[in-house]
């Protein structure tokens, strides 16, 4: 990080204001934005995430969908880092949180949290599923919108932005009309409560501490199924007998969530293909083959 840019952070932000920078050291961020360890004359450590000014509502997303989780989180079993502000400078944007010791430990408290997340969100009665504002699901666009209906949220706020996409590889359009046909037809079945969901559930985006809380970080929030989280937890694995025998310890799921498991997968393997090409083409492929031939 460029000690001009250290030094506008350190004056605009309420948190750093009258502090020193001692260190800012590079860390592993990923292919949309970098990542910075800053340690304070204070002893404290803080995680920077830093993005091009013309990315900045990738950020601010990433913070909303933070501070929402935060509100149906049990601290005593799930943790969930408090922004501490996004700051727009004259370059660059930045989104400042504590920085978390993360250690792979046992993973009970991150399921029971994540139960308990959605058991007490559903609380809230949304009227529609979706999300209010435009979000991201990694680099990949997730449209925001409101739609009552399940079915109809999933495929057209979802799935179709996905598939239209995908067209730019060679999906048909007919396997597309075929896929989303069969899918309606067997969400249209389902009658799931309205829960905020993380929306990006797979390893990399949880861990624990060494309190064994769980800990969730860069959330894709939106109001869903519950069960896209948990499907998404098997698509790359990662996620012990614990953390299953804990989420079901609060909120069993339901006899027939496995039917939908590979419907709610489909969103993450096009986006995938999408982003990346090789081979999550070929899964896509796969899966759409499995759906409209079950």
């Amino acid at each position: 990080m460029q000690e001009t840019i250290m030094q506008e952070l350190c004056s605009s932000n309420r948190v750093l204001q009258g502090l020193e920078i001692k260190s800012a050291r590079a860390v592993a961020g990923s292919s949309i934005h970098q990542a910075w360890k800053l340690e304070l004359n204070d002893h404290r450590k803080i995680f920077a995430k830093i993005v091009p000014v013309k990315d900045t509502c990738k950020l601010k997303y990433e913070l909303n969908g933070l501070e929402a989780l935060r509100k149906f989180a049990n601290p005593k079993v799930l943790l969930i880092p408090e922004p501490l502000g996004l700051e727009i400078l004259s370059s660059v944007s930045i989104l400042l949180i504590p920085w978390l010791n993360l250690k792979a430990g046992n993973q009970t408290n991150l399921g029971k949290g994540l139960a308990l997340l959605h058991q007490t969100s559903s609380e809230e009665q949304q009227k529609c599923f979706g999300w209010d504002e435009d979000g991201y699901i990694g680099a990949g666009p997730q449209p925001g919108g409101r739609i009552e209906n399940w079915a109809e949220c999933f495929i057209e706020l979802r799935l179709k932005p996905q598939l239209e996409i995908a067209k730019k590889w060679g999906l048909e359009t007919g396997v597309i009309k075929k896929t989303l046909s069969v899918i309606k037809c067997k969400l249209e079945e389902h009658n799931p409560q309205k829960c905020l969901v993380h929306g990006d559930l797979w390893s990399g985006n949880c861990s624990t501490n060494s309190h064994n809380l769980g800990i969730l970080i860069d959330p894709a929030v939106w109001w869903a199924d519950r069960e896209v989280d948990i499907a998404m937890t098997k698509l790359f694995g990662g996620f012990s007998d614990e953390f299953y025998r804990g989420y079901e310890s609060i909120w069993p799921s339901s006899k027939s969530a496995s039917k939908r498991l590979e419907i709610y997968n489909l969103y993450h393997l096009i986006n995938h293909a999408n982003i990346f090409g090789g081979s999550y083409i070929k899964q896509s492929l796969s899966s759409i083959k499995v759906l409209d031939n079950d």
